[in-house]
């Protein structure tokens, strides 16, 4: 997993792995989950890529668009 650059300083995100169908995320609280084109859309799951590569408004992203559109949390 990449550690998430968090350039606002208050993300929920700490990290993420990205896949070619899928995107894993991190959040501070030691909660992983996987997002990927079935649950989410491949739309969503490209624009999360991009942010998690930004740094930057990925949790919001998050909370506003996928919420609980996971496959799976570890």
């Amino acid at each position: 997993m990449q550690r998430y650059r968090n350039f606002n300083g208050n993300s929920g995100v700490s990290a993420y792995e990205i896949g070619d169908d899928y995107i894993k995320i991190e959040f501070n609280k030691n909660a992983t989950y996987v997002y990927n084109y079935q649950t989410a859309g491949q739309e969503n799951i490209e624009k999360m890529k991009l942010l998690a590569q930004s740094g930057k408004g990925l949790s919001t992203f998050i909370s506003r668009h996928v919420k609980d559109k996971f496959v799976h949390s570890a």
